[in-house]
């Protein structure tokens, strides 16, 4: 039978001849790119597959021992991976602890945002905001499982500090989101919603990792004396006169002071 392939197209295949034919109104894929599709598909299922395998079974382990330093063969163990697959999603050990550590912070971030849902007044969704940051070291449970991310995030956020700082944005955000409407609706009247939401974080976060390394449970009075003195300065009428503020603005600029 003759070829009737016109002879501009011979030797050329279906996925280098230009645009898609159009048919029933919209561009028809050609089967080689259906079978890439498909192919790609199936490899990023499995992908993320092997890397939620492999992160549950770091935190199971870290959760188990109490220690943020576990071999990667235990973590396989517990995965049930090889070596070839480990090596195929991170470069080392710590890069998949990083990961541990965002998926622990996404959750709290999505456990902040719930806690927050339906609060329509901006301070006392500030107020559950505090509170749920302080949950991570009243909890045992909790507190347990955070322990070890406590006592090694410092060096987690040195070695990835772009990543790090991502997960704490998360965190803050709802704060943030907040201290906005407080300063819209005038119950926050000088509140500063992005430094001080940052700060706050800080504030929070460093008396978890204390309470958390300290290993000690948290008095409710404690709880209360530390949500009272930060919704204080959130629900300022004003800023207060800062006595050597030039100072600071020397130091924040990299001027020597005498």
């Amino acid at each position: 039978m003759e070829n009737n392939v016109p002879d501009r197209f011979k030797g050329v295949s279906a996925s280098t001849r230009g645009p898609a034919l159009e048919v029933g109104g919209g561009p028809r894929t050609s089967a080689v790119g259906s079978a890439v599709d498909r192919s790609l598909a199936r490899r990023r299922e499995t992908a993320q597959e092997e890397v939620q395998r492999l992160v549950s079974a770091a935190f199971r382990v870290i959760e188990r021992t109490g220690h943020l330093e576990p071999k990667v063969s235990d973590i396989l163990r517990e995965a049930g991976l090889s070596n070839q697959a480990f090596y195929r999603h991170f470069r080392g050990k710590h890069e998949l602890l990083v990961t541990v550590l965002d998926d622990g912070i996404r959750g709290l971030a999505c456990y902040l945002e719930q806690r927050m849902t339906g609060v329509d007044d901006p301070v006392e969704a500030a107020r559950e905001w505090i509170r749920g940051m302080a949950a991570q070291a009243l909890d045992p449970t909790g507190a347990r499982a955070s322990r070890p991310f406590a006592l090694a995030r410092g060096r987690l956020a040195e070695s990835f500090p772009t990543e790090v700082a991502g997960s704490e944005r998360l965190v803050a955000a709802p704060l943030r989101l907040a201290l906005e409407r407080g300063r819209a609706t005038g119950r926050m009247p000088a509140v500063l919603p992005e430094a001080e939401s940052e700060a706050l974080y800080h504030l929070m976060m460093g008396w978890v990792e204390t309470r958390l390394v300290e290993g000690r449970r948290p008095e409710a009075e404690e709880v209360e004396a530390l949500e009272a003195f930060a919704l204080a300065g959130l629900t300022r009428n004003a800023a207060p006169p800062l006595a050597g503020a030039s100072v600071l603005r020397e130091e924040a600029e990299g001027d020597e002071i005498p």
